[in-house]
């Protein structure tokens, strides 16, 4: 694993893989991971003082610990076989991963102050999907955390970018408690590709130049985005995946402010 800055680089391989931990990159309400799985291997962990949410990027596994067994979550192959299922455990909640293929899944972490909603399986059929964007700047997004589900910090969701299109965009940030107009958001993107050889590139920046990154990103990687404007945009030929997932300090919801010089694309 690699990282550069903003720009974190994964090879995944069995068990737990860290992208990042609290703390790391300003995420001060995020750690997140990549937890991989081979048919009929365990994993077992705590969320201690983390409210847990289990985004299946693939395959099928059982999830268990006091008072709840989850037999069979999961079912798509790859991020661009159906939309996900998402397990999510409160703080305090010992866990068991059991796979019953070869499973792949995120692992995102947010530190819980109170009791919020029991384990819970968000399935396919509760997600919400959207359709944004027009012309080149279309995607999809499909959201399995939002405001509405008891979860102190998390909202979680996929976006799915058609060859060559741009997300994010017109240009948006999320660094500021005003509502309704922004909502003060960490957000980590985490990315696939297919053919999984494809890339994109991933802007994070600010007008006072304070942060101006521009990334090429690859299968597996993580950019950590805790400030700043964060377009993206995918290259021709290639369907470009990103699980994003946004923790608000008080406030959680799909509300930012756009870049005054180009909030006029609309």
């Amino acid at each position: 694993m690699s990282s550069d800055k903003l720009l974190i680089r994964l090879e995944p391989k069995q068990g737990y893989n860290k992208v990042f931990d609290l703390g790391e990159y300003n995420m001060n309400l995020t750690a997140f991971g990549v937890i991989q799985l081979a048919d009929g291997t365990s994993y077992k962990a705590s969320t201690g003082e983390y409210e847990v949410a289990l985004v299946l990027l693939g395959g099928k596994c059982a999830v268990k610990g006091k008072n709840f067994d989850f037999a069979e979550v999961g079912g798509r192959r790859n991020v661009f076989d159906g939309k996900p299922h998402t397990v999510y455990l409160p703080r305090h909640t010992d866990y068991e991963i059991t796979a019953l293929t070869d499973v792949d899944i995120a692992y995102n972490a947010s530190p819980a102050t109170r009791d919020t909603a029991k384990p819970t399986v968000i399935t396919p059929e509760q997600c919400r999907t959207l359709s944004l964007g027009r012309d080149n700047f279309s995607r999809a997004a499909t959201i399995m955390i939002d405001e509405t589900f008891d979860s102190e910090h998390f909202y979680i969701g996929e976006g799915m970018i058609p060859s060559g299109n741009w997300s994010g965009y017109p240009p948006h940030r999320h660094d500021f408690d005003n509502p309704p107009e922004e909502i003060d958001m960490e957000e980590t993107y985490f990315y696939r590709f297919d053919p999984p050889q494809g890339f994109g590139i991933q802007k994070v920046y600010q007008p006072d130049g304070s942060i101006d990154e521009t990334y090429t990103v690859r299968n597996n990687d993580t950019v950590a985005i805790a400030e700043g404007y964060h377009p993206l945009c995918g290259a021709p030929g290639y369907q470009m995946y990103y699980l994003w997932t946004m923790t608000g300090k008080v406030n959680r919801g799909l509300i930012s402010a756009k870049d005054p010089q180009h909030s006029w694309v609309k």
